[in-house]
Protein backbone atom coordinates (compact mmCIF):
# COMPACT_ATOMS: atom_id res chain seq x y z
CA UNK A 1 0.00 0.00 0.00
CA UNK A 2 2.83 2.43 0.82
CA UNK A 3 5.78 3.45 -1.24
CA UNK A 4 9.04 1.84 -0.09
CA UNK A 5 12.54 3.19 -0.27
CA UNK A 6 14.16 2.06 -3.48
CA UNK A 7 17.79 1.61 -4.37
CA UNK A 8 18.29 5.37 -4.80
CA UNK A 9 19.41 7.46 -1.86
CA UNK A 10 16.48 9.46 -0.35
CA UNK A 11 16.80 13.13 -1.25
CA UNK A 12 16.01 16.51 0.26
CA UNK A 13 14.87 19.30 -2.03
CA UNK A 14 17.70 21.74 -2.68
CA UNK A 15 18.25 24.62 -5.10
CA UNK A 16 19.85 22.40 -7.73
CA UNK A 17 16.85 20.06 -7.85
CA UNK A 18 14.42 22.98 -7.97
CA UNK A 19 16.32 24.80 -10.72
CA UNK A 20 16.51 21.64 -12.81
CA UNK A 21 12.78 20.96 -12.38
CA UNK A 22 11.84 24.54 -13.23
CA UNK A 23 14.11 24.52 -16.25
CA UNK A 24 12.72 21.25 -17.59
CA UNK A 25 9.13 22.30 -17.07
CA UNK A 26 9.54 25.87 -18.29
CA UNK A 27 9.32 27.22 -21.85
CA UNK A 28 11.44 25.46 -24.49
CA UNK A 29 13.21 26.48 -27.71
CA UNK A 30 14.09 30.20 -28.01
CA UNK A 31 11.83 31.32 -25.18
CA UNK A 32 13.28 28.67 -22.90
CA UNK A 33 16.86 29.52 -23.89
CA UNK A 34 16.26 33.20 -23.23
CA UNK A 35 14.67 32.43 -19.88
CA UNK A 36 17.62 30.28 -18.83
CA UNK A 37 20.08 32.95 -19.89
CA UNK A 38 18.29 35.67 -17.95
CA UNK A 39 17.50 33.36 -15.06
CA UNK A 40 14.11 32.12 -13.92
CA UNK A 41 12.75 33.67 -10.78
CA UNK A 42 11.12 31.10 -8.50
CA UNK A 43 8.48 33.62 -7.47
CA UNK A 44 7.17 33.67 -11.06
CA UNK A 45 6.63 29.89 -11.21
CA UNK A 46 2.96 28.88 -11.06
CA UNK A 47 3.29 25.10 -11.42
CA UNK A 48 5.96 22.73 -10.13
CA UNK A 49 6.25 18.99 -10.77
CA UNK A 50 8.52 16.96 -8.46
CA UNK A 51 7.14 13.43 -8.69
CA UNK A 52 9.32 10.27 -8.72
CA UNK A 53 12.31 12.13 -7.26
CA UNK A 54 12.79 9.94 -4.16
CA UNK A 55 12.27 13.03 -2.00
CA UNK A 56 12.32 12.34 1.73
CA UNK A 57 11.70 15.85 3.04
CA UNK A 58 9.91 18.92 1.68
CA UNK A 59 12.14 21.99 1.90
CA UNK A 60 13.34 25.19 0.16
CA UNK A 61 9.94 26.07 -1.34
CA UNK A 62 9.65 29.43 0.42
CA UNK A 63 10.71 31.29 -2.75
CA UNK A 64 7.73 29.94 -4.76
CA UNK A 65 5.38 32.47 -3.20
CA UNK A 66 2.99 32.55 -6.19
CA UNK A 67 2.87 28.80 -6.83
CA UNK A 68 -0.61 27.50 -7.74
CA UNK A 69 0.03 23.82 -8.43
CA UNK A 70 2.49 21.48 -6.68
CA UNK A 71 3.00 17.84 -7.57
CA UNK A 72 4.94 15.74 -5.04
CA UNK A 73 3.45 12.30 -5.60
CA UNK A 74 5.42 9.03 -5.73
CA UNK A 75 8.21 10.01 -3.36
CA UNK A 76 9.13 8.83 0.14
CA UNK A 77 7.93 11.90 2.05
CA UNK A 78 7.14 11.17 5.70
CA UNK A 79 5.84 14.55 6.91
CA UNK A 80 3.90 17.45 5.44
CA UNK A 81 6.09 20.46 6.10
CA UNK A 82 7.79 23.40 4.42
CA UNK A 83 4.62 24.68 2.71
CA UNK A 84 3.98 27.70 4.94
CA UNK A 85 4.81 30.32 2.28
CA UNK A 86 2.70 28.76 -0.48
CA UNK A 87 -0.42 30.71 0.43
CA UNK A 88 -1.65 30.88 -3.18
CA UNK A 89 -1.53 27.11 -3.70
CA UNK A 90 -4.73 25.73 -5.24
CA UNK A 91 -3.75 22.15 -6.15
CA UNK A 92 -1.54 19.82 -4.08
CA UNK A 93 -0.70 16.19 -4.80
CA UNK A 94 1.06 14.21 -2.05
CA UNK A 95 -0.21 10.78 -3.05
CA UNK A 96 1.93 7.62 -2.89
CA UNK A 97 4.19 8.69 -0.03
CA UNK A 98 4.75 7.55 3.57
CA UNK A 99 2.81 10.29 5.36
CA UNK A 100 1.24 9.22 8.67
CA UNK A 101 -0.50 12.42 9.81
CA UNK A 102 -2.17 15.42 8.21
CA UNK A 103 -0.31 18.56 9.30
CA UNK A 104 1.47 21.65 8.01
CA UNK A 105 -1.45 22.96 5.93
CA UNK A 106 -2.60 25.82 8.17
CA UNK A 107 -1.58 28.60 5.74
CA UNK A 108 -2.98 27.04 2.55
CA UNK A 109 -6.25 28.95 2.74
CA UNK A 110 -6.75 28.89 -1.05
CA UNK A 111 -6.27 25.15 -1.52
CA UNK A 112 -9.14 23.55 -3.47
CA UNK A 113 -7.77 20.13 -4.48
CA UNK A 114 -5.79 17.93 -2.07
CA UNK A 115 -4.64 14.38 -2.78
CA UNK A 116 -3.17 12.22 -0.01
CA UNK A 117 -4.01 8.93 -1.72
CA UNK A 118 -1.99 5.85 -0.72
CA UNK A 119 -0.25 6.97 2.48
CA UNK A 120 -0.42 5.80 6.13
CA UNK A 121 -2.95 8.28 7.48
CA UNK A 122 -5.35 7.01 10.16
CA UNK A 123 -7.22 10.19 11.10
CA UNK A 124 -8.72 13.09 9.17
CA UNK A 125 -7.89 16.31 10.98
CA UNK A 126 -5.84 19.55 10.81
CA UNK A 127 -7.69 20.69 7.67
CA UNK A 128 -9.63 23.50 9.34
CA UNK A 129 -7.83 26.26 7.41
CA UNK A 130 -8.78 24.79 4.03
CA UNK A 131 -12.08 26.67 3.78
CA UNK A 132 -12.14 26.45 -0.04
CA UNK A 133 -11.50 22.71 -0.24
CA UNK A 134 -13.53 21.07 -3.02
CA UNK A 135 -11.74 17.79 -3.79
CA UNK A 136 -10.21 15.51 -1.14
CA UNK A 137 -8.58 12.17 -1.98
CA UNK A 138 -7.70 9.95 0.98
CA UNK A 139 -8.11 6.51 -0.54
CA UNK A 140 -5.80 3.62 0.42
CA UNK A 141 -4.95 4.83 3.92
CA UNK A 142 -5.68 3.49 7.44
CA UNK A 143 -8.83 5.48 8.27
CA UNK A 144 -11.30 3.39 10.26
CA UNK A 145 -13.39 5.70 12.45
CA UNK A 146 -16.74 7.09 11.27
CA UNK A 147 -16.09 10.22 13.35
CA UNK A 148 -13.79 11.36 10.54
CA UNK A 149 -16.84 11.79 8.31
CA UNK A 150 -18.51 14.10 10.80
CA UNK A 151 -15.33 16.20 10.91
CA UNK A 152 -15.69 16.84 7.16
CA UNK A 153 -19.13 18.46 7.59
CA UNK A 154 -17.44 21.84 8.18
CA UNK A 155 -16.18 21.99 4.57
CA UNK A 156 -19.20 23.45 2.82
CA UNK A 157 -17.50 23.53 -0.62
CA UNK A 158 -16.43 19.86 -0.58
CA UNK A 159 -17.88 18.15 -3.67
CA UNK A 160 -15.64 15.13 -4.30
CA UNK A 161 -14.36 12.68 -1.68
CA UNK A 162 -12.38 9.46 -2.04
CA UNK A 163 -12.02 7.02 0.87
CA UNK A 164 -11.95 3.67 -0.93
CA UNK A 165 -9.29 1.26 0.28
CA UNK A 166 -9.65 2.34 3.92
CA UNK A 167 -11.08 0.13 6.72
CA UNK A 168 -13.98 2.58 6.95
CA UNK A 169 -15.03 1.71 3.39
CA UNK A 170 -15.67 -1.91 4.42
CA UNK A 171 -18.53 -0.92 6.73
CA UNK A 172 -21.94 -2.12 5.58
CA UNK A 173 -23.47 1.35 5.91
CA UNK A 174 -20.46 3.19 4.42
CA UNK A 175 -22.15 4.79 1.41
CA UNK A 176 -25.43 5.65 3.16
CA UNK A 177 -23.61 7.13 6.16
CA UNK A 178 -21.44 9.43 4.04
CA UNK A 179 -24.35 10.52 1.81
CA UNK A 180 -26.42 11.34 4.90
CA UNK A 181 -23.75 13.30 6.77
CA UNK A 182 -22.16 14.99 3.72
CA UNK A 183 -25.25 15.92 1.67
CA UNK A 184 -23.42 18.39 -0.60
CA UNK A 185 -21.09 15.76 -2.08
CA UNK A 186 -21.40 15.18 -5.83
CA UNK A 187 -18.81 12.42 -6.22
CA UNK A 188 -17.88 9.64 -3.79
CA UNK A 189 -14.96 7.36 -4.66
CA UNK A 190 -14.98 8.73 -8.24
CA UNK A 191 -18.65 7.84 -8.76
CA UNK A 192 -21.44 10.32 -9.28
CA UNK A 193 -23.92 10.30 -6.41
CA UNK A 194 -27.52 9.52 -7.30
CA UNK A 195 -30.15 11.90 -5.86
CA UNK A 196 -32.41 8.96 -5.02
CA UNK A 197 -29.68 7.38 -2.88
CA UNK A 198 -29.15 10.74 -1.15
CA UNK A 199 -32.83 10.80 -0.24
CA UNK A 200 -32.76 7.26 1.12
CA UNK A 201 -29.62 7.97 3.16
CA UNK A 202 -31.10 11.15 4.62
CA UNK A 203 -34.31 9.33 5.52
CA UNK A 204 -32.41 6.48 7.19
CA UNK A 205 -30.30 8.78 9.39
CA UNK A 206 -32.81 11.62 9.69
CA UNK A 207 -33.15 11.61 13.47
CA UNK A 208 -29.40 11.56 14.14
CA UNK A 209 -28.80 14.20 11.46
CA UNK A 210 -31.43 16.49 13.00
CA UNK A 211 -29.83 16.12 16.41
CA UNK A 212 -26.37 16.81 14.96
CA UNK A 213 -27.62 19.91 13.13
CA UNK A 214 -29.19 21.13 16.35
CA UNK A 215 -25.91 20.61 18.16
CA UNK A 216 -23.96 22.36 15.40
CA UNK A 217 -26.32 25.34 15.58
CA UNK A 218 -25.85 25.53 19.35
CA UNK A 219 -22.08 25.39 18.97
CA UNK A 220 -22.17 28.08 16.29
CA UNK A 221 -24.35 30.30 18.46
CA UNK A 222 -22.04 29.72 21.41
CA UNK A 223 -19.00 30.62 19.31
CA UNK A 224 -20.71 33.78 18.16
CA UNK A 225 -21.53 34.64 21.76
CA UNK A 226 -17.94 34.04 22.78
CA UNK A 227 -16.73 36.24 19.93
CA UNK A 228 -19.11 38.99 20.95
CA UNK A 229 -17.97 38.63 24.54
CA UNK A 230 -14.33 38.85 23.51
CA UNK A 231 -15.04 41.96 21.46
CA UNK A 232 -16.83 43.50 24.40
CA UNK A 233 -13.90 42.67 26.68
CA UNK A 234 -11.52 44.21 24.17
CA UNK A 235 -13.48 47.46 24.36
CA UNK A 236 -13.10 47.54 28.14
CA UNK A 237 -9.61 46.11 28.36
CA UNK A 238 -8.24 49.43 29.58
CA UNK A 239 -10.35 49.27 32.73
CA UNK A 240 -8.38 47.96 35.67
CA UNK A 241 -11.47 46.18 37.02
CA UNK A 242 -11.31 43.54 34.29
CA UNK A 243 -7.95 41.89 35.00
CA UNK A 244 -4.43 41.65 33.79
CA UNK A 245 -4.26 41.10 30.02
CA UNK A 246 -2.07 38.00 30.19
CA UNK A 247 -4.34 36.32 32.74
CA UNK A 248 -7.41 37.04 30.61
CA UNK A 249 -5.68 35.64 27.55
CA UNK A 250 -4.78 32.44 29.37
CA UNK A 251 -8.32 32.08 30.68
CA UNK A 252 -9.75 32.54 27.22
CA UNK A 253 -7.39 29.94 25.81
CA UNK A 254 -8.37 27.42 28.47
CA UNK A 255 -12.07 28.10 27.92
CA UNK A 256 -11.69 27.67 24.17
CA UNK A 257 -9.76 24.42 24.70
CA UNK A 258 -12.45 23.13 27.07
CA UNK A 259 -15.16 24.11 24.61
CA UNK A 260 -13.36 22.21 21.85
CA UNK A 261 -12.98 19.20 24.14
CA UNK A 262 -16.72 19.27 24.86
CA UNK A 263 -17.51 19.47 21.15
CA UNK A 264 -15.14 16.58 20.45
CA UNK A 265 -16.73 14.58 23.26
CA UNK A 266 -20.17 15.20 21.75
CA UNK A 267 -18.97 14.04 18.32
CA UNK A 268 -17.38 10.94 19.86
CA UNK A 269 -20.49 10.00 21.84
CA UNK A 270 -22.74 10.59 18.83
CA UNK A 271 -20.45 8.54 16.61
CA UNK A 272 -20.43 5.65 19.09
CA UNK A 273 -24.21 5.84 19.36
CA UNK A 274 -24.60 5.81 15.58
CA UNK A 275 -22.29 2.83 15.31
CA UNK A 276 -24.36 1.07 17.99
CA UNK A 277 -27.54 1.89 16.06
CA UNK A 278 -26.08 0.30 12.93
CA UNK A 279 -24.95 -2.80 14.82
CA UNK A 280 -28.31 -3.19 16.55
CA UNK A 281 -30.13 -2.66 13.27
CA UNK A 282 -28.11 -5.45 11.70
CA UNK A 283 -28.78 -7.71 14.72
CA UNK A 284 -32.50 -6.92 14.70
CA UNK A 285 -32.73 -7.60 10.97
CA UNK A 286 -30.98 -10.94 11.49
CA UNK A 287 -33.36 -11.77 14.35
CA UNK A 288 -36.32 -10.79 12.17
CA UNK A 289 -35.17 -13.09 9.38
CA UNK A 290 -34.64 -15.96 11.84
CA UNK A 291 -37.99 -15.52 13.61
CA UNK A 292 -39.80 -15.34 10.26
CA UNK A 293 -38.09 -18.59 9.23
CA UNK A 294 -39.14 -20.21 12.52
CA UNK A 295 -42.71 -19.02 12.11
CA UNK A 296 -42.72 -20.34 8.55
CA UNK A 297 -41.50 -23.72 9.80
CA UNK A 298 -44.18 -23.72 12.51
CA UNK A 299 -46.88 -22.94 9.93
CA UNK A 300 -45.62 -25.77 7.72
CA UNK A 301 -45.87 -28.17 10.68
CA UNK A 302 -49.38 -26.93 11.49
CA UNK A 303 -50.50 -27.35 7.89
CA UNK A 304 -48.98 -30.84 7.79
CA UNK A 305 -50.72 -31.77 11.04
CA UNK A 306 -54.04 -30.41 9.81
CA UNK A 307 -53.67 -32.33 6.56
CA UNK A 308 -53.27 -35.50 8.62
CA UNK A 309 -56.40 -34.56 10.57
CA UNK A 310 -58.32 -34.18 7.30
CA UNK A 311 -57.11 -37.58 6.12
CA UNK A 312 -58.22 -39.15 9.40
CA UNK A 313 -61.58 -37.39 9.15
CA UNK A 314 -62.08 -38.61 5.60
CA UNK A 315 -61.22 -42.16 6.65
CA UNK A 316 -63.58 -41.82 9.64
CA UNK A 317 -66.34 -40.54 7.35
CA UNK A 318 -65.96 -43.48 4.97
CA UNK A 319 -66.07 -46.02 7.82
CA UNK A 320 -69.01 -44.28 9.51
CA UNK A 321 -70.97 -44.15 6.25
CA UNK A 322 -70.27 -47.84 5.65
CA UNK A 323 -71.43 -48.78 9.17
CA UNK A 324 -74.54 -46.59 8.92
CA UNK A 325 -75.65 -48.10 5.62
CA UNK A 326 -75.03 -51.60 6.99
CA UNK A 327 -77.11 -50.78 10.08
CA UNK A 328 -79.91 -49.42 7.85
CA UNK A 329 -80.01 -52.61 5.84
CA UNK A 330 -80.17 -54.73 9.02
CA UNK A 331 -82.92 -52.53 10.42
CA UNK A 332 -85.00 -52.92 7.26
CA UNK A 333 -84.58 -56.70 7.49
CA UNK A 334 -85.27 -56.67 11.24
CA UNK A 335 -81.87 -58.11 11.97
CA UNK A 336 -80.58 -55.16 14.03
CA UNK A 337 -80.14 -56.44 17.57
CA UNK A 338 -78.81 -53.22 19.18
CA UNK A 339 -81.25 -51.17 21.19
CA UNK A 340 -80.90 -47.69 19.58
CA UNK A 341 -82.21 -44.41 21.01
CA UNK A 342 -85.30 -43.02 19.33
CA UNK A 343 -83.45 -39.96 17.87
CA UNK A 344 -80.95 -42.33 16.20
CA UNK A 345 -83.68 -44.61 14.88
CA UNK A 346 -85.32 -41.54 13.35
CA UNK A 347 -82.28 -41.16 11.05
CA UNK A 348 -82.67 -44.65 9.66
CA UNK A 349 -85.70 -43.79 7.53
CA UNK A 350 -84.02 -44.32 4.20
CA UNK A 351 -80.57 -44.32 2.67
CA UNK A 352 -80.62 -40.64 1.63
CA UNK A 353 -81.36 -39.50 5.17
CA UNK A 354 -78.49 -41.57 6.54
CA UNK A 355 -76.04 -40.36 3.89
CA UNK A 356 -77.06 -36.72 4.44
CA UNK A 357 -76.69 -37.00 8.22
CA UNK A 358 -73.24 -38.59 7.97
CA UNK A 359 -72.20 -36.10 5.28
CA UNK A 360 -73.28 -33.11 7.42
CA UNK A 361 -71.25 -34.43 10.33
CA UNK A 362 -68.26 -34.82 8.03
CA UNK A 363 -68.57 -31.25 6.72
CA UNK A 364 -68.79 -29.85 10.25
CA UNK A 365 -65.62 -31.70 11.28
CA UNK A 366 -63.71 -30.47 8.22
CA UNK A 367 -64.89 -26.89 8.89
CA UNK A 368 -63.60 -27.07 12.46
CA UNK A 369 -60.22 -28.34 11.24
CA UNK A 370 -60.01 -25.50 8.68
CA UNK A 371 -60.99 -22.89 11.26
CA UNK A 372 -58.45 -24.18 13.73
CA UNK A 373 -55.71 -24.09 11.09
CA UNK A 374 -56.63 -20.52 10.07
CA UNK A 375 -56.71 -19.46 13.71
CA UNK A 376 -53.24 -20.87 14.43
CA UNK A 377 -51.69 -19.36 11.28
CA UNK A 378 -53.29 -15.95 11.88
CA UNK A 379 -52.30 -15.83 15.54
CA UNK A 380 -48.67 -16.84 14.97
CA UNK A 381 -48.28 -14.34 12.08
CA UNK A 382 -49.83 -11.61 14.21
CA UNK A 383 -47.55 -12.49 17.12
CA UNK A 384 -44.49 -12.39 14.89
CA UNK A 385 -45.43 -9.03 13.35
CA UNK A 386 -46.18 -7.51 16.74
CA UNK A 387 -42.91 -8.81 18.22
CA UNK A 388 -40.76 -7.45 15.37
CA UNK A 389 -42.57 -4.09 15.37
CA UNK A 390 -42.10 -3.80 19.14
CA UNK A 391 -38.37 -4.52 18.87
CA UNK A 392 -37.96 -1.86 16.17
CA UNK A 393 -39.98 0.69 18.16
CA UNK A 394 -38.06 -0.10 21.37
CA UNK A 395 -34.77 0.45 19.54
CA UNK A 396 -35.99 3.79 18.16
CA UNK A 397 -37.03 4.90 21.63
CA UNK A 398 -33.72 3.69 23.10
CA UNK A 399 -31.80 5.68 20.48
CA UNK A 400 -33.83 8.82 21.13
CA UNK A 401 -33.38 8.52 24.89
CA UNK A 402 -29.65 8.00 24.43
CA UNK A 403 -29.30 11.01 22.10
CA UNK A 404 -31.30 13.10 24.56
CA UNK A 405 -29.04 11.98 27.40
CA UNK A 406 -25.95 12.93 25.37
CA UNK A 407 -27.39 16.36 24.62
CA UNK A 408 -28.36 16.95 28.22
CA UNK A 409 -24.93 15.89 29.45
CA UNK A 410 -23.12 18.10 26.92
CA UNK A 411 -25.43 21.03 27.72
CA UNK A 412 -24.72 20.55 31.41
CA UNK A 413 -20.96 20.57 30.83
CA UNK A 414 -21.18 23.63 28.60
CA UNK A 415 -23.33 25.46 31.14
CA UNK A 416 -20.80 24.65 33.85
CA UNK A 417 -18.07 26.07 31.63
CA UNK A 418 -20.13 29.19 30.86
CA UNK A 419 -20.86 29.74 34.55
CA UNK A 420 -17.20 29.31 35.38
CA UNK A 421 -16.26 31.82 32.70
CA UNK A 422 -18.78 34.38 33.93
CA UNK A 423 -17.72 34.01 37.58
CA UNK A 424 -14.04 34.41 36.67
CA UNK A 425 -14.76 37.56 34.71
CA UNK A 426 -16.81 39.01 37.58
CA UNK A 427 -14.06 38.15 40.05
Amino acid sequence: MNRLYNSLEPRVMDDDMLKLAVGEQGPQEEAGLLARQEGILFKDVLSLQLDFQNILRIDNLWQFENLRKLQLDNNVIERIEGLEKLTHLVWLDLSFNNIEAIEGLDTLVNLEDLSLFNNRISKIDSLDALVKLQVLSLGNNHIGNMMNIIYLRQFKNLRALSLSGNPIAEAEDYNMFILAYLPDLVYLDSRHIDDHMKGLAELKHQFSIDELKHRENLIQARLEDEQARREELEEHKSLSAIRDESELSNLEKKIVECSKDISELFNTLMTLEMQLVEQLEETINMFERNIIDLVGLFIENVQSLMAQCRDLENHHHEKLLEIAISALEKMVKGELEEDLPDEVRALFVDKDTVVNAVGSSHDIHLLKIDNREDELVTRVNSWCTHLVDKIHKDEIMRNRRRVKEINQYIDHMQNELDNLECSDIID
